[in-house]
This record gives C-alpha cells, sequence and structure tokens, in this order.
C-alpha cells in the first residue's frame, strides 16, 4: 500500500534520486535534474517553481515518467501509488498505464491540439487509445459528463480548437487529458499564455478536479509565484537543476529560508504588499551553464550572502533552516536567511568544515 506521511496523508507519488541529463550534439550529457527527491501526497497541490532553464520541465517529464530522446535518465526510482518503476530501466511508462496513472497537461497544450478535429475526437482518441472497445458515442457522452460535472459547456465538444478561447481551450485540453481518472496530474507551465482571469479559472477548476477526486493530486510548474501562492498546499523551489527549498505555501513566501526563493520573490512585480516588502529587485547575474556546473553551492556567485563554505561544500537540503513556522521546511544553504545566527556556516572557517568540522 502507499506510504503514509508525518501529516497522516498517503504518498501518491514519490520520486527518489532522480537524474536526467540531455545529449549534446557533441556526445556530452547536460544534466538537467540533479539527485531530486520529491513526494506528492493525496489531496494536494505541489507548485514547483524557478527561473527559465531551472529544470523544471524536464522534472515534469520525470515524474511522468514520459522521457524522451535527447532526454535520458541517469538515476532516479519512481513510485506511483504503490507501483515503482525504475526510471533507467523504463523512463516512459507502458500504454496501458499512461493517462490512467500520471497524466501531464504539458507546456504548450493549446498548441497541440489538431485544429482539423473537433474536440469529441480528441476525446475519443485519449480513451480509445486506453481501451480499443471504446466507441465514438460512450466517449462522447463520457466527455459530455465531465465537463457537465466541472460546469463547462457541452458545445465545447462539437467546437474545432480555433472556435474556443485560449482559457477554454487550456481547460478543455485539461478535462480530456484526465479522462481517465489518473491519480497524478502534472501541469507544466498550464497558465503561461493566458491572461490572469483566465489563468484564475484554469486554477479554479483544478482545483475543482482534486475536491471531486477526479484525481488525487496535482504537481503545478510555473515560474508564477503569487499564482502558487493561491493554490498550493506546498512549493518546491528548483534552481540549475536541483531542490534548493520546500515547504508549505504560506511559510515559503512570507518567511523564505534560501537566499534564492527571497530574490525570485524580490523580482516580482505583484500587486500584494505581503509578498514583496522593498522595490522590484533583478536577480544578478545569470543562471549557470549545466555544461559546467559552479562549486560548491550553485547560486554561490549570484549570493549577496556567500561564504567560502558556500563555494566549496555542496549544501544537503536539510530541515535544520530555524524556520519555525513550518517544521517541515528545507533549505539547501549553509546560511539560510531564517536562521542567520545559527546556521551552520555561521561564523565557521570553511578548513575547519573541510577538514570534518561540526557540522
Amino acid at each position: 500500500g502507499p506510504a503514509l506521511h508525518g501529516t497522516g496523508r498517503p504518498v501518491l507519488l514519490e520520486v527518489t534520486n532522480a537524474r536526467a541529463a540531455y545529449a549534446t550534439p557533441g556526445g556530452k550529457m547536460v544534466e538537467a535534474v540533479s539527485n531530486v527527491n520529491l513526494e506528492l501526497r493525496d489531496g494536494e497541490i505541489l507548485g514547483i517553481a524557478g527561473e527559465s532553464g531551472c529544470g523544471k520541465s524536464t522534472l515534469a517529464a520525470v515524474m511522468a515518467a514520459a522521457v524522451r530522446p535527447p532526454l535520458r535518465v541517469l538515476a532516479g526510482q519512481l513510485n506511483v501509488q504503490g507501483q515503482v518503476f525504475d526510471l533507467t530501466r523504463q523512463a516512459t511508462l507502458p500504454q496501458a498505464l499512461r493517462g490512467a496513472l500520471v497524466s501531464i497537461l504539458p507546456q504548450g497544450a493549446l498548441n497541440s491540439l489538431n485544429p482539423t478535429r473537433r474536440v469529441s475526437d480528441l476525446a475519443f482518441e485519449v480513451l480509445r487509445a486506453h481501451d480499443p472497445r471504446m466507441t465514438r458515442k460512450a466517449a462522447r457522452e463520457r466527455a459530455a459528463t465531465r465537463l457537465e460535472t466541472l460546469g463547462l459547456p457541452l458545445r465545447a465538444l462539437d467546437a474545432y480548437p480555433h472556435q474556443l478561447s485560449g482559457g477554454m481551450k487550456q481547460r478543455v485540453v485539461a478535462v480530456i487529458s484526465t479522462l481517465l481518472n489518473p491519480a497524478v496530474l502534472i501541469a507544466d507551465e498550464p497558465t503561461s499564455a493566458l491572461d490572469v482571469s483566465s489563468q484564475a479559472a484554469l486554477a479554479a477548476l483544478l482545483q475543482d478536479m482534486l475536491a471531486r477526486k477526479v484525481i488525487r493530486g496535482i504537481i503545478f510548474i510555473t515560474h508564477d509565484l503569487p499564482l502558487l501562492r493561491t493554490i498550493a498546499t506546498r512549493i518546491a523551489i528548483m534552481y540549475a537543476g536541483q531542490v534548493v527549498e520546500l515547504g508549505g505555501a504560506d511559510a515559503l513566501v512570507d518567511d523564505s529560508a534560501h537566499p534564492y526563493t527571497a530574490a525570485l520573490l524580490g523580482s516580482i512585480l505583484v500587486p500584494e504588499p505581503r509578498m514583496r516588502a522593498g522595490r522590484v529587485e533583478g536577480i544578478p547575474g545569470a543562471p549557470p551553464d549545466l555544461r559546467n556546473p559552479p562549486s560548491g553551492c550553485r547560486f554561490h556567485p549570484r549570493c549577496t550572502r556567500v561564504v567560502e563554505t558556500c563555494r566549496q561544500m555542496t549544501p544537503p537540503l536539510s530541515t535544520q533552516v530555524g524556520a519555525g513556522k513550518d517544521p517541515e521546511r528545507q533549505a539547501a544553504c549553509w546560511r539560510p536567511l531564517t536562521a542567520p545566527d545559527t546556521s551552520p556556516a555561521a561564523g565557521i572557517e570553511a578548513g575547519a568544515l573541510l577538514a570534518g568540522g561540526p557540522l
């Protein structure tokens, strides 16, 4: 059976020690996801945020077991509702499980619809791939029932993609991609092409699907932290292929432990005063080149709190970050913002650390 977490909620999906890399034309492997461990619990929305190129979409492909060349999984295990997959041997789910165990709402889903096919045809293709005996009539009835349950207009079934607004198209794609009632929906940047009201409508639809148990849990990937704040249970912050902070959405936004999280929040122009204390500032420098990532903490070349330890030693994702609001908070930082005076690196020389000092 599924593992229980300290919250008492069963773990729906767990990825362990995930490493994935892209093959370059020169034959070198560029690691885009480095030793990521994450779990999604029953009934929750786990947000994953970070700058473009931080590995969010790569991680989505790994967690959906939808890895295709030039991406390759170097290490990692996926456990979805007790079914365990060694991702180095099986990086794509068998056809019978695709869309039924984990479904992915991909980036650019709006462009993936065939302009010459009606929405009902798309629903038929999704259901038929899973059950060859499925008839067009039965597929249409199932899709109609789902649209009705979720308060979407039935006329959408007879529409061609160009006849739907961007917001309605994205919601219809979300409904079609979950017709097989997957345990987990991975939504990869689903709101990036939408206006604010369409974003809110899609977020409300996903929350409704979760409440009705059409799906059991959602992984929502975006660079939009204000949106995540409104819908996510927990948030994981990614930087240069690694998770650098993880915690409850409110605590993480209000009281960031990792300097990168704070810098990310400080660089966003948002109307909510709670989310930004000072003026908007860009993050200095640029994300690292993953062909040759920096030593130690990968954020250290851009960090204002850097000490020698940061340059030499990779910080583990640890709960010892002094964030009292959230006992589950983890951050990969030697000098977290939430514990400036008691963090392991504060006041300790790098030489003592490298000699096996008190970490």
